[in-house]
């Protein structure tokens, strides 16, 4: 989560009118106490790109063991959920791993249906570009979907589903969120469906942290970005040379934390 604060929130409040929203979410994260920020915020055009670009540092290692186990358990997952299933990702992304699991299904059956879930349309765009060059036997359709409007989207995708939610993007809920957003996807399966998770396992500090706070400073523009967006979408006026990228290691919540540090006194919200 990002900790901020700024005169956006008041200018939101000032108004009226029905808001965006990523205005809303915007303006009840700075005037909660804490302060924070949805995770989904991050994923514009240019935050799914430097999402992308942070799979790809030496330091971040979730997107390699994630594939890495794809690739050696794919037979077995196809071969647990079944023949004749469509593939329904959630928070697809840009769909860099999905292939792997995809061709394993497309060798039991003619047709893949997939349909990668995500908030950014950018990254459903390349996603599709991605399966359809790689995984031919497979037909994308692609749904831009915020989750905290719940998954009714999941009941209008016909057959048996296989839903995938990886790179331990669940750890981006406090644990109560976290427990409404599992209970809102069971909600819409029916029998014969599947879910399959994919989580992180604690590790030292050591490894955690630099995933976290890359020695380039990538995620830190990352972090940054939610700023950045700000400034463009809603008029704000951050200067995001006075804010600090901040990565924590809470061993009591068992989960990494991001916050946004100001490094000079700001008016109170």
């Amino acid at each position: 989560m990002a900790i901020l604060g700024s005169q956006v929130s008041q200018m939101i409040a000032r108004e009226l009118i029905a808001l965006p929203p990523f205005a809303e979410d915007v303006a009840e994260g700075l005037t909660s106490r804490p302060k924070s920020l949805p995770s989904k915020l991050f994923y514009d055009h240019a935050g799914s790109a430097l999402f992308e670009e942070i799979t790809r540092l030496p330091e971040y290692y979730l997107t390699r063991t994630e594939l890495k186990i794809l690739r050696q358990r794919s037979g077995e997952i196809v071969l647990a959920a079944g023949a004749g299933i469509t593939v329904v990702e959630l928070g697809s992304g840009t769909a860099a791993k999905t292939c792997t699991l995809l061709q394993a299904l497309a060798r039991r059956q003619i047709r893949v249906p997939y349909f990668p879930v995500d908030i950014s349309p950018a990254a459903l765009s390349e996603a599709r570009e991605r399966v359809e060059a790689h995984c031919p036997q497979s037909v994308v359709r692609p749904v831009v979907a915020d989750f905290g409007d719940g998954f009714g989207f999941l009941r209008d995708i016909p057959g048996r589903k296989l839903v995938l939610y990886l790179g331990s993007s669940i750890g981006n809920f406090n644990p109560d969120a976290a427990i409404n957003l599992l209970s809102g996807i069971r909600s819409e399966l029916t029998t014969g469906d599947a879910l399959l998770l994919g989580t992180d396992l604690v590790k030292d500090a050591s490894i955690l942290l630099p995933a976290y706070d890359d020695a380039l400073g990538v995620t830190a523009e990352f972090n940054k970005n939610v700023l950045r967006r700000m400034n463009r979408e809603l008029g704000a006026n951050f200067d995001l040379e006075s804010f600090r990228h901040i990565a924590r290691w809470n061993a009591g919540q068992s989960r990494m934390e991001m916050y946004l540090e100001s490094m000079r006194p700001r008016q109170r919200i």
